[in-house]
């Protein structure tokens, strides 16, 4: 898809039903005192659009190679204007539970650790988004009576050693204090052990930092809607045949450094629009931001940046183990939906690589960029 200039080209109008409602929306944020001032950026202001003379020809056409597809009657909402309409977030907070489905709403999950966080104190420091995710549990089962790992995001820290009891603690005392998606880049000064009271060594909160490079989250809650159940699994194997190429595919239980980790979480919204994908980055993620593609050579491919092996334990005075010293954390997070298999082959090359959104009227949600200092709320 061309990237044309925004003055240029009208600006499209939404559909008459999405109009009211949205227009419902604005009254009650209005009646219930919300801000009414913020203005979001334009979207190829927040992601920069994929464009042929600067990206090559690749970025207007789908996948030629892809021989998957939905199934038959998998139809999608097409006429809604995405951009700008999603609620805005402060830290998101994904949850290993070793399963891909959920009960309607994970809060009511008994004796999870996303019941906790529902009946916990909000965070101070703005809204939290909370996934609960496939990613396996130390245990390697769904029993949630045993201790689970979390990511948290922006920060990109995994933590460790969670029970539904410590949640209020690991809010207080480390939530409130981590990165949101408004904060600047700026080198994390977290702790790397929060004591629990009353509790063995062993059992406190330990925080590390993600060993990867850029995470892709899916929805795959099929009790909300069949459909993402459905897509997240075929998208998913999509993703590794262009990711694992290059070497950047790691599964579930792989923590070696750099990579795209791929991980399935429950519904975030909008499975009308299905399949959603969210797509968080560190800073130039693999070193291939700025490059053109279109002044490659014929057959020259870009050089991705390898990940570099840190020091662990004791050798690296507690930084654990990722990005070790001057880690900030993600960097952007970008928000795709209608998304199809024929569209992994441009999202990896462009989005997860260089940060672009190919198709950015059609499938662009929202997002940040810390950089930038931009959200699309």
């Amino acid at each position: 898809m061309t990237a044309g200039s925004p003055s240029s080209q009208p600006q499209p109008q939404p559909p008459l039903k999405q109009k009211m409602a949205l227009g419902l929306k604005s009254l009650l944020k209005f009646a219930t005192g919300e801000d009414q001032h913020s203005s979001a950026p334009g979207m190829t202001e927040l992601f920069p659009a994929t464009d042929p003379a600067v990206d090559g020809d690749d970025c207007t056409h789908d996948c030629e190679s892809c021989h998957v597809s939905y199934p038959r009657g998998f139809k999608v909402e097409s006429a809604d204007l995405l951009y700008g309409h999603v609620k805005g977030w402060s830290t998101h907070v994904i949850v290993a539970t070793g399963k891909s489905d959920w009960v309607r709403d994970v809060e009511d999950e008994k004796g999870s650790v996303m019941e906790a966080f529902g009946d916990a104190a909000k965070p101070s420091n703005g809204r939290l988004m909370l996934s609960a995710s496939n990613m396996p549990t130390p245990s390697h089962t769904s029993d949630y009576s045993e201790p689970t790992t979390a990511i948290v995001l922006p920060a990109f820290t995994i933590i460790e050693n969670i029970t539904p009891t410590a949640v209020p603690h690991l809010i207080s005392s480390y939530i409130n204090h981590a990165p949101t998606t408004k904060s600047s880049l700026e080198p994390l000064t977290l702790p790397r052990s929060l004591p629990l009271p009353s509790l063995p060594t062993e059992q406190h909160l330990l925080a590390r930092p993600c060993p990867h490079r850029a995470l892709i989250l899916l929805c795959s809650h099929k009790t909300r809607d069949a459909r993402c159940g459905q897509s997240a699994p075929i998208l998913r194997k999509e993703l590794e045949r262009h990711l694992r190429p290059l070497g950047l595919f790691r599964d579930l239980d792989d923590e070696r450094p750099g990579g795209v980790g791929v991980y399935f979480i429950n519904h975030v919204g909008g499975h009308k629009y299905s399949a959603n994908m969210m797509v968080y980055r560190r800073p130039d993620a693999f070193g291939v931001d700025t490059i053109e593609r279109a002044k490659l050579a014929p057959g020259e491919e870009v050089q991705i940046k390898k990940a570099e092996t840190r020091k662990t334990g004791e050798e690296a005075n507690g930084e654990g183990e990722g990005e070790g010293e001057g880690d900030v954390g993600a960097a952007q997070c970008i928000w795709l939906a209608r998304v199809r298999p024929e569209d992994c082959e441009n999202i990896v090359k462009y989005t997860v690589l260089q940060g672009k959104v190919v198709k950015p009227q059609s499938q662009l949600r929202g997002g940040f960029d810390r950089a930038k200092g931009l959200m699309s709320w």
